[in-house]
């Protein structure tokens, strides 16, 4: 018994007997080696036992074997309170038919996997698997952000195409998911906010948001000791938008040009310039300094077949550099004054945005702090929702993304 004890390796718990049936596997029967126990209401030490409740919980397996423990919940009853009361296991939940470590395997295992794949095995049913997880997960409820620094604010689309998104809350520094919600309203964003508490949301020095007004409302309300930054990526992302319209715009217009030609010289004009429009659009929009020979060797025949083109990409190229090299950004910034009419006229829609966001935007250059975590993270959601199958939830979903994060932290 004291080498099964050993094996088991359970705080403060002894095996007293074990019996092996084919069908089942290994029973351990077991007992606490304390005579004792702590009343949960008053914190007094109770030795007087009320009476015993055994009852079978799986653990961890053997080999191949199965393990179950029987074990003995006891009750005592609290001279102070007058009231039995039940001990606390430390190794497994009240009302739970499963050991924590063997939750915690299984939650590893289908973190890897899928509830389907690993319920299959039959060590424990699907049931108990999803419980399992919002047991994980409630932990991670009650528990707040420690040493938040930096926040990170975006969304995913829960079904793409469908207009349906939940926010995600990240910590910029460790890279952490911290929050899923379901939507990505003020209302419910709040509320999460709010729950966090006053000494966590003071302690908060930066928050990268995309464009949308409501997360800088929410951040302006709820902390106001911190620094509202607009992500580049989104600035950027608007950019592009603006100069694809425009390439789409222009082949349209040249179509129409080849369709109203009247002479074969000139419709063999417009196809040329169609020629150098076409399949434009990855070099158009990819960064310059990526590209390969054979992509510079394309950018340079759609400038060349189209004026309005190269000085929109050329604009945004100035733009991206800014982003990415400028130290002193304030004389760059300046620079680019010049090209004002080249933004209003060219790019009207990001135009107005810088003006409505440049407070934010400059932000960007104290710290360079943006939101490109976030999007790695949320690369990961996708991932996870798109081989989580199983889950028959957003609840779940959620789960399974909180503890990817958190779970082995």
């Amino acid at each position: 018994m004291k080498i099964l004890t050993e094996l088991l390796d359970l705080s403060d718990v002894k095996v007293i007997s074990h019996s092996l049936h084919a069908e089942i596997g290994i029973i351990l029967q077991t007992e606490s080696k304390k005579s004792y126990s702590t009343c949960p209401k008053c914190g007094t030490i109770s030795h007087k036992l009320h009476q015993n409740h055994r009852h079978i919980i799986k653990d961890l397996p053997f080999g191949e074997k199965s393990v179950y423990l029987e074990i003995n919940r006891r009750q005592f009853k609290c001279e102070k309170c007058r009231k039995p009361f039940s001990e606390d296991l430390d190794f497994v939940r009240k009302k739970r038919t499963y050991t924590k470590r063997l939750a915690h395997q299984i939650i590893q295992e289908v973190l890897e996997n899928d509830i389907h794949t690993i319920a299959s095995k039959e060590i424990v049913t699907t049931e108990e698997i999803e419980r399992m997880l919002k047991d994980a997960s409630e932990e991670l409820l009650d528990s707040k952000p420690l040493n938040l620094k930096r926040l990170g604010i975006d969304e995913i689309a829960v079904i793409k195409g469908k207009g349906n998104y939940c926010a995600v809350l990240v910590d910029l520094d460790t890279s952490k998911l911290l929050v899923i919600l379901s939507d990505r309203t003020q209302d419910i964003i709040k509320k999460t906010l709010v729950g966090w508490g006053t000494e966590v949301l003071e302690q908060i020095e930066e928050v990268s948001i995309d464009l949308w007004k409501g997360y800088k409302t929410l951040v302006t309300e709820l902390m106001p000791k911190a620094q509202v930054v607009a992500d580049r990526f989104h600035v950027m992302v608007q950019i592009n938008k603006e100069l694809d319209t425009q390439r789409k715009q222009e082949k349209r217009n040249v179509e129409q040009l080849i369709k109203k030609a009247k002479t074969s010289s000139k419709k063999a004009e417009y196809e040329k310039t169609l020629a150098g429009i076409n399949k434009s659009k990855y070099v158009l929009l990819k960064n310059e300094s990526d590209l390969n020979e054979e992509q510079k060797t394309k950018l340079i025949q759609v400038k060349k077949v189209s004026s309005i083109l190269k000085v929109m990409h050329e604009f945004k190229e100035k733009i991206r550099t800014i982003f990415n090299k400028t130290n002193n950004w304030y004389t760059e910034v300046f620079k680019l004054g010049i090209g004002t009419s080249i933004a209003k006229q060219y790019f009207p829609n990001s135009n107005n945005t810088v003006i409505r966001w440049f407070d934010e935007i400059i932000a960007y250059f104290d710290n360079r702090t943006n939101s490109g975590r976030v999007e790695g993270i949320n690369n990961k959601l996708k991932l996870i929702k798109r081989s989580a199958y199983g889950f028959r939830n957003f609840e779940n979903f959620r789960v399974r993304c909180l503890l990817s994060w958190h779970f082995n932290c």
